[in-house]
């Protein structure tokens, strides 16, 4: 399983970005995805994750300006950031807990539940 994230860039102050990550491969079904983000000098720290059944979980400095959503069919998580601030400023990495095909005892069976992370995308916010 692969995750690809996009949609990072430069923004200014108050302004938005959307992103994206697509989990492709030998899925059998998605448990969760989310974003975390790494700032530099800090730790990384969650930012939302969503459940396949549209549970949400987001982080209180985000909450009322982020969003998170998951195309099931797609398997495709989106956060979309409103009101960015300088303090957003991190490499955003895409995280998702997936069951696999496995190729086992002559035939394709769900794995057990992983873990996956994608490669992350800098979001940039200048004042």
């Amino acid at each position: 399983v692969q995750l690809q994230a996009s949609g990072g860039g430069l923004v200014q102050a108050g302004g938005s970005l959307r992103l994206s990550c697509a989990a492709s491969g030998r899925i059998f079904a998605t448990n969760d995805m989310g974003w975390y983000r790494q700032a530099p000098g800090k730790e990384r720290e969650l930012v939302a994750t969503t459940s396949s059944g549209g549970v949400t979980n987001l982080s209180d400095s985000v909450k009322g300006r982020f969003t998170i959503s998951l195309d099931n069919a797609k398997n495709t998580v989106y956060l979309q950031m409103h009101s960015l601030k300088p303090e957003d400023t991190a490499v955003y990495y895409c995280n998702a807990h997936i069951y696999t095909w496995v190729d086992a005892l002559g035939g394709m069976h769900p794995s057990a539940l992983q873990e996956y992370w994608g490669q992350g995308t800098l979001v940039t916010v200048s004042s």
